[in-house]
């Protein structure tokens, strides 16, 4: 653990100066403890058990000067997922505690198992995903602990919450973010501001989440199933590192900061979205060798071609076609395709 003293000549003056350290109390989340006005980096032990050696989640506080909202975001639930990572790395150096209301909570990575092992989807370690196993469980898998460590230290400290995802490492896509309509009313209208304000074009309306916080699956919907309005967001792809994707997360969580009222700067709220009402994640029913028709943000028709799976001898056994008109979110970029993995993401302005 390691606590950063706030950037005072000394913690007397720090003391005495319009919104100092009395504004507000220190922020502790596991063994990591920020004062106000400070930074404070560390990590969340997931302890060993057998079958696996545990693991860690390296996490930073950015503490205030004064009380407000606890913004958490999280980066890293899927291995290869580079950019969000690398979004939050750069934040954790230039938001500036002195002059924020509120806390800022950095997960820099969450799955560490799988960045260390450049895996996508899939834990090495247990084979599952991470963000299909929430609130998970202190005596389960490793995937299932990171979840329960990350669900009881973490999102139980947040007020809002902002799961920042790209493409895995095999998905090329096209930026969006996923708005989640459980929770309660008001939640679910607190999750559309957070949504708006994060500032992609692209809404995902996703009407299908889990209600019960016991079963809540995924890393977002824990937050909102627990009264805390929470969004998803998709920006980069393909293992790439591109600086468009990353400066793009650092403008949304800009967007965010300002509506939420933690910074005065910032840009506004996306002005005319468009809210994808109908979306399906299509699937390839074989193992082999997918090669795509289209490419992330094309527009198809109803039974367009999306691609083909061939066998390993080039045999064609699966045409994979639209289901309806749409626009391509992602779609795979990689030729490794297993029976039940998706191929690509189709969404439509229309409701089914």
């Amino acid at each position: 653990m390691r606590t950063i003293i706030p950037p005072c000549a000394a913690v007397f003056a720090c003391l005495l100066a319009p919104g100092g350290a009395g504004a507000q109390s220190s922020f502790t989340v596991g063994t990591i403890t920020a004062l106000p006005r400070s930074v404070a980096s560390g990590a969340l032990a997931v302890p060993a058990r057998p079958g696996d050696d545990g693991t860690t989640i390296p996490l930073s506080i950015i503490h205030g000067a004064r009380p407000g909202p606890v913004l958490v975001l999280t980066a890293g639930v899927h291995g290869q997922e580079y950019t969000p990572i690398l979004a939050l790395q750069r934040l954790r150096t230039t938001l500036d505690p002195t002059t924020m209301v509120g806390t800022v909570v950095l997960v820099h990575v969450a799955n560490m198992p799988s960045y260390l092992a450049r895996t996508i989807y899939y834990s090495p370690v247990d084979g599952k995903n991470l963000n299909r196993v929430f609130p998970g469980r202190p005596d389960g898998t490793l995937s299932e602990r990171i979840a329960d460590v990350l669900t009881k230290e973490v999102i139980a400290r947040a007020t809002h919450l902002i799961d920042l995802h790209c493409g895995d490492g095999s998905e090329s896509l096209r930026p969006y973010s996923y708005w989640m309509t459980s929770g309660g009313p008001s939640v679910a209208d607190a999750s559309r501001k957070l949504a708006l304000a994060f500032g992609l074009d692209h809404i995902v309306v996703d009407r299908g989440r889990p209600e019960d916080p016991n079963a809540s699956v995924y890393l977002s919907n824990t937050a909102i199933t627990r009264g805390k309005p929470a969004i998803t967001i998709e920006s980069g792809g393909l293992a790439r590192t591109d600086e468009e994707s990353i400066a793009r997360i650092e403008r949304g969580i800009s967007g965010t900061l300002r509506h939420l009222g933690m910074r005065e700067e910032g840009p506004s709220p996306v002005a005319q979205p468009v809210w994808i009402e109908r979306s399906e994640v299509l699937r390839s029913s074989g193992t082999g060798i997918f090669s795509p028709s289209v490419e992330r943000g094309h527009t198809v028709a109803r039974d367009t071609l999306i691609g083909r799976v061939t066998d390993f001898h080039g045999r064609v056994i699966e045409e994979i076609r639209a289901p309806f008109a749409g626009e391509v979110l992602y779609v795979l970029g990689t030729p490794a395709i297993s029976k039940g993995e998706p191929v690509a993401f189709l969404g439509s302005t229309a409701e089914r």
